[in-house]
This record gives C-alpha cells, sequence and structure tokens, in this order.
C-alpha cells in the first residue's frame, strides 16, 4: 500500500470512530473541504505534514495516535 493511501484510510477510520462527517472534519481542522476531497481523490501524490497535523487537531488526538495503525506497518507500506 502506497503511504499516501494508508493516510486516506486512517483519516475514515478516525472520522467512522469519532462520528464525524467530512465537513465537521474540515470545520474542526480549518482543513478547507476542497483540500480534503482533493485527498481522498488522491489529486496529489503527497500529502503535507502542515494537513495531517492539522487533521489530527481536529480529531483531537495526536500525530503518534495518527500514525500508531497496523496501516502504517512499514511491512504494508511501499514507496513509489
Amino acid at each position: 500500500m502506497l503511504f499516501r493511501d494508508a493516510v486516506i484510510e486512517r483519516i475514515e477510520e478516525l472520522k467512522k470512530q469519532k462520528g464525524m462527517t467530512q465537513y465537521m472534519l474540515s470545520e474542526r481542522s480549518t482543513v478547507p473541504q476542497t483540500t480534503l476531497i482533493s485527498i481522498k481523490r488522491k489529486r496529489s501524490n503527497a500529502v503535507s505534514a502542515k494537513n495531517i497535523y492539522l487533521i489530527c487537531e481536529g480529531f483531537d488526538i495526536t500525530l503518534t495516535e495518527f500514525y500508531d495503525s497496523p496501516l502504517f506497518a512499514r511491512t504494508n507500506l511501499e514507496m513509489a
């Protein structure tokens, strides 16, 4: 799995866990909905560290908690 795909899956997973919509995440994180849509639709090859940080703020979690998922295990990721 590509790192970008793991980020997308993790965001979706956390939205479900927290009972949040994309709109709610956008409001709480200050990341524009258009950016969240671009991330989800893979319109760019990378998600900025700043946006991941802000998304974590929106979920009220730390970066460590965001990346603490089997999705980011070295054996699951491929870099392209």
